[in-house]
């Protein structure tokens, strides 16, 4: 859902954060790096950043194992981070990825499990016609190619303004990353190398890796007893070539009126139009083996669905929707086409282990309609909502459900014209909502939104947003916030971004009375607000009264903890803010307009007077280590921070010749001395290349092994060298041979001429302890 101005409605290491994360600030110079406190040094030339995934005691229990890209095995370039809107790290999962950009170029994943399958989430570049390229990339198990494997860019890429189109010549890029499964056909062992690896450009010049999730699918699950089979009893056809629309709508009628279960085995099946079910129970073999998909080929306005009949026609009841997958073919967004996976009105219903992808809505349901529960399934790659309780939806609540990348609000509530009542969202996963909200109630009496994970809004809206906005909601109606609304345990990170028609931005959690003001109990308890990418808590657009903050942790904002646009009431109690971009926590232009109540245990979010400017401050985007914003050049990486004391490679991205075993090249500008890279072994020369981000006068590097005394005396012969463009390099120092000797810090320094360069490159051409290059640290410095 959109409005025309403002937000729209409408070695390896695997991150993990515990449901009470603190973001410690590393300074260097006059830059603060928001790093996870208890992550581990990363192997790969990414910044540590709170993953949502894993959060104890809050979101989707999943049943995959996630890996980053940029924490991986790669010889490709790691981009980001950068939050900066229509560019290709904004839209990624913490904001970094690997691109990859030459034949032979990978990210090469460790299993930490057992696993017999993969989803991994990537983009290509969009062709000259704006209709999306195919290509193929290779999968590699322990270094053997096990199978290419299909990707395009079909399901991405809009451009202009609202609702968006397909035409390369319009403004606005975005919506750039989409996700692929594939079984691997047999169970891999945890320690598997998983490779992702370029075979060709022809297709595409580049392929940037967002992450990967690893899982162990359970068997196909067989039929139950006395179900009715929609191939061998109905003739559908599981190879995918024939229409199978009306032989599952024949088998889902007999089920309804013979009181049985129907079935769907394993196959891919055409549907290109709503299957109806009512009364019915649906399932299937699993939703990695049994998936309808299709699309009419002359009507794009009629695709596979399941939906029920809607209110105006009696509505459904007594469904479940269970086992399978629905993968739409849907690539533009079209608000009036009904090309949802689920849909209608479906009251005493149950939607259980669905996955749903590549479709306009994952559910958007139409009330009136009562007891509705989505739980224990996956929503991908919408054009719009992930899901949206729209008109009247009462006691129905979404749980336990994975969200990510939807083309607008990840899960919603709307009562357009009749009321939403005691509707909840619970223990969801809602990640990377590339337009609007992660979650976000549109009016609504005594709605629950509690033990969530919100992460990584892009643009338009914030994390979680509670409001009396868009069409319909008012107090006249009955549609209005009213009652009691309780937000509860939920942890937001990096959440609320940049608005294109707002130049400050929107907060992590933020409130609208635009339509009239909110009156209503509101109760944001027992949360979490990490990394925000403006400020943390936002009013605006109208009043909002009956705000209570009790037992809220804010670590890190863009800009304020507090943005008060709009006059209300709030009470605060246990609510403290650290490491706020902003000297005054709070912006404040409506005076005692807003009136505050303190209760016990505040701390670092209230001042007196607050800030009240003629200008906006940019955002100090803290989690890549550079303070960033809008003003800054959309480089990738970004560009260094303003002053260069202090080593200026740790951290950097970095590329190499080659490396043995685990033992990448992150680890030498890792900041430890006790982590190492080493080249191929019996390889030489070996060459490790660092982008210090911008051209930097570096009079010195310093080169350290383990400090340990195993690491015996030896002599590395080795040369430098630097380029401005990763193109054309000069020699900074020519070979010579450099002794690290254990007994005096195993440290070795190279003086150079501060002649600028960006790309810092070592060249070891030999060494007397070992028959491969090796280096724990590589320091650059220009004093």
């Amino acid at each position: 859902m959109t409005l025309p101005t403002g937000p729209p409605r409408g070695r390896l290491l695997r991150r993990g954060i515990s449901a009470s994360v603190s973001l410690a600030l590393a300074v260097a110079g006059t830059a603060a790096a928001v790093v996870l406190s208890t992550a581990p040094a990363a192997q790969a030339a990414a910044v540590p950043a709170p993953s949502p995934i894993d959060v104890p005691g809050r979101g989707a229990t999943v049943p995959f194992k996630e890996q980053e890209a940029e924490y991986a095995a790669t010889n490709g370039s790691l981009i980001g981070p950068n939050r900066l809107y229509g560019t290709l790290p904004s839209e990624a999962s913490g904001r970094q990825a690997v691109t990859l950009d030459a034949v032979g170029e990978y990210v090469e994943f460790t299993l930490t499990a057992p696993a017999n399958a993969m989803s991994f989430r990537y983009s290509l570049p969009d062709n000259a016609a704006g209709t999306g390229r195919d290509a193929t990339i290779d999968l590699r198990v322990n270094g053997t190619s096990l199978k290419s494997v299909p990707v395009t860019s079909k399901y991405g890429w809009y451009y202009g303004g609202y609702p968006f189109n397909n035409n390369p010549g319009d403004t606005n890029p975005h919506h750039f990353y989409d996700e692929t499964r594939t079984m691997f056909g047999s169970t891999l062992a945890a320690g598997t190398k998983v490779r992702l690896q370029v075979s060709s450009t022809a297709a595409s010049p580049t392929f940037t890796i967002d992450l990967a999730d690893f899982e162990q699918v359970a068997a196909p699950i067989g039929k139950p007893s006395g179900a009715l089979d929609v191939v061998s009893d109905f003739g559908a056809d599981p190879s995918g070539a024939a229409d199978s629309t009306a032989k599952i709508q024949a088998a889902v009628d007999a089920g309804r009126t013979q009181g049985k279960e129907v079935y769907i085995p394993q196959g891919t099946f055409q549907v290109r139009d709503h299957i109806i079910v009512d009364k019915v129970t649906l399932r299937g073999a699993g939703p990695w083996y049994s998936v309808l998909t299709g699309r009419d080929p002359s009507d794009r306005s009629k695709a596979v669905g399941v939906y029920g009949k809607y209110a105006n026609a009696g509505g459904s009841s007594n469904v479940t929707l269970k086992d399978f997958a629905i993968m739409g073919d849907i690539r533009e967004r079209v608000d009036n086409d009904q090309v949802n996976a689920i849909g209608g009105a479906m009251s005493n219903s149950v939607v259980d282990n669905v996955w749903m992808q590549h479709t306009k809505c994952g559910a958007w349901m139409d009330g009136p309609m009562d007891n509705f529960t989505i739980k224990n399934s996956r929503i991908l790659d919408q054009t719009a909502d992930g899901v949206n309780f729209h008109i009247g939806v009462t006691n129905s609540t979404v749980t336990n459900t994975f969200v990510r990348n939807t083309g607008d609000d990840g899960l919603a509530m709307w009562a357009e014209n009749v009321p939403n009542v005691k509707n909840k969202f619970t223990f969801n996963t809602v990640i990377l909502p590339i337009l609007a909200n992660n979650i976000v109630t549109y009016g609504g009496r005594d709605i629950t939104i509690s033990d969530n994970v919100m992460s990584d809004t892009i643009t338009n809206g914030g994390g979680l947003h509670i409001a009396n906005r868009y069409p319909g909601v008012n107090s006249g109606q009955g549609t209005a916030v009213s009652g009691t609304t309780t937000a509860a345990r939920n942890t937001l990170i990096r959440a609320g971004n940049n608005d294109y028609n707002w130049r400050f931005g929107v907060g992590a959690i933020w409130f609208s009375g635009l339509n009239e003001p909110i009156n209503a109990t509101i109760n944001i308890t027992d949360s979490e607000v990490l990394d925000s990418s403006y400020a943390a808590i936002h009013l605006i657009e109208g009043a909002t009264n009956g705000l209570h903050f009790n037992n809220v942790r804010i670590d890190g904002a863009g800009t304020y903890a507090l943005q008060i646009q709009a006059p209300g009431t709030a009470s605060f109690t246990n609510v403290t803010a650290t490491h706020i971009a902003q000297s005054n926590p709070i912006h404040n232009c409506v005076g005692s307009g807003f009136q505050i109540t303190q209760g016990a245990g505040n701390s670092g979010w209230y001042a007196n007077p607050p800030a009240c400017t003629g200008t906006w401050p940019d955002p100090v985007w803290t989690n890549g280590g550079v303070p960033g914003g809008p003003t800054d050049p959309p480089t990738d990486p970004p560009t260094d921070p303003p002053t260069d004391t202090g080593n200026l490679a740790q951290g950097r991205p970095v590329t190499e010749s080659g490396h043995a075993d685990v033992y990448g090249a992150a680890n030498a500008v890792d900041g430890n001395p006790n982590t190492y890279w080493e080249s191929t072994n019996n390889a030489f020369p070996g060459t490790v290349t660092v982008d210090l981000g911008a051209s930097k006068a570096v009079k010195r590097v310093v080169l350290k092994l383990p400090p340990a005394s195993a690491w015996t005396t030896r002599t590395q012969t080795l040369s430098v060298s630097g380029s401005t463009d990763n193109s054309s390099y000069s020699t900074l120092k020519a070979s010579a041979g450099y002794t690290f000797n254990p007994a005096s810090g195993n440290t070795a320094t190279v003086t150079l001429d501060g002649t600028p360069t960006r790309y810092l490159r070592l060249t070891v051409t030999g060494n007397t302890g070992w028959p491969a290059a090796q280096l724990s640290e590589l320091e650059a410095y220009t004093s």
